[in-house]
């Protein structure tokens, strides 16, 4: 196995990604003051309503699928107890 450290190892430059990330979801909200909106609602032309939609969507995929593994979770060896080869 190779133990060498990788860049992602290093603290600093996974901050350095975060507020990256930062910076661009920033520009990118910023930028929204400067084209013209076509929408066919009212509210696609608030301001950032994109954005917060897409944040919303993505709370809601992800606490849906918490509640879904709850449903369809299988004990961990599911698999294993049907093995009688004794």
């Amino acid at each position: 196995m190779n133990d060498r450290e990788r860049w992602l190892d290093r603290p600093r430059n996974v901050t350095r990604l975060v507020l990256g990330l930062y910076a661009l979801c920033a520009a990118l909200l910023l930028a929204e003051l400067f084209y013209e909106k076509h929408g066919h609602f009212a509210f696609e032309h608030w301001f950032g309503f994109f954005a917060f939609f897409g944040f919303g969507a993505y709370v809601f995929i992800v606490l849906s699928a918490k509640a879904l593994r709850r449903l369809i979770k299988r004990p961990e060896d599911y698999y294993e107890r049907g093995d009688s080869d004794d």
